[in-house]
């Protein structure tokens, strides 16, 4: 692991860091960019060992890198549910998290679990894991009403939910409206009904996307229901 971290500090840039900084990042990093860490991942895929003390570091770049290269189904949701509480900022909670719990077999389970928690990092977590769990599977493995439910909890309290939460519940509804069909309906109105989402992105460029036009734009390119081969991007 020694030569894992120094070669990530090789690759860490001061200004990839300060860009990091400005969305929130307070915690150690080197400033690493997502595509070089996935040219590390070949070196760390396959042993499940090495992907835990990557993450048990705290430095964003080896948590994310642990992430890329995790197999989901090898956690143990013990294992899971600690990655999800010591995710220290929202790159971590809302993207590393989830690409590996949504590759677990009870991941749905585990995501219904995190979205009740109060920390609105594990929350947040949860909505992306359902989310990405919806990317991925045949419609035949779904529980369609249990998916409904959620469609429903959005337009009820997605005002009044956290900051993040606001954030990752409109992705959600987004990946309702592209990989589930029978349910396509159902995602775009309850994305009319919620119309833009407000979420603080500190002092950054981004912007929460429109549900509406994200899943009309699936629409219209008639990409509606094809699955994700993976989780992770």
């Amino acid at each position: 692991m020694v030569d894992i971290l120094r070669e990530l500090q090789s690759l860490g840039s001061p200004q990839t860091v300060k860009t990091c900084r400005r969305h929130g990042a307070e915690g150690e990093m080197y400033g690493v960019k997502i595509s070089d860490l996935k040219k590390l991942v070949k070196r760390v895929k396959g042993n499940h060992a090495l992907v835990l003390e990557l993450w048990d570091t705290q430095n964003s770049d080896a948590m994310y890198l642990a992430a890329l290269a995790a197999d989901g189904r090898e956690f143990t949701r013990k294992q899971l549910d600690g990655w999800a509480k010591t995710a220290w900022w929202y790159m971590l909670s809302c993207y590393a998290v989830p690409y590996v719990a949504a590759e677990h077999p009870a991941a749905f389970g585990i995501a219904q679990k995190w979205m009740k928690a109060r920390a609105e990092s594990v929350a947040s977590a949860g909505w992306n894991t359902y989310a990405l769990a919806l990317a991925v599977r045949p419609d035949s493995e779904l529980d369609f009403a249990a998916i409904q439910e959620r469609l429903d909890f959005v337009q009820a309290s997605i005002d009044s939910a956290a900051n993040r939460v606001r954030y990752c519940m409109n992705g959600f509804v987004i990946s309702v409206g592209c990989y589930v069909e029978p349910l396509l309906r159902s995602a775009q109105n309850t994305a009319q009904a919620i119309g833009q989402v407000q979420v603080d992105l500190a002092d950054t460029a981004c912007r929460v996307p429109l549900a509406v036009d994200a899943i009309d734009k699936v629409v219209q390119m008639g990409r509606v229901g094809r699955k994700r081969k993976s989780t992770k991007c």
